[in-house]
């Protein structure tokens, strides 16, 4: 299964990528975005930090805001972002 991840803001800056295109192997369960989080925070300590650590992270597939239990599907684009708040 092909994705292409996104990064935005503070998570751009940290983990020095913009967008990458990623492979994930097929599995017996579902991918979600709690799971590719919990796969990319593998990469290391920084990753790990911006992905599963006290920075909420919010996420959007197909340019839609979803849950952290949300279904990842082939050729989807997923982004990360950090919660934007306004004023």
């Amino acid at each position: 299964m092909k994705i292409k991840l996104f990064y935005f803001a503070r998570l751009k800056e940290s983990l020095k990528y913009s967008t990458e295109d990623l492979e994930l192997a097929d599995s017996a369960e579902a991918w979600t975005v709690l799971k590719l989080k919990a796969h990319l925070a593998k990469r290391g300590d920084v990753w790990g930090q911006m992905l599963m650590g006290k920075l909420k992270v919010r996420a959007a597939i197909n340019h839609e805001l979803v849950h952290d239990n949300a279904p990842i599907a082939d050729g989807d684009e997923v982004a990360f972002f950090p919660p934007v708040t306004g004023g």
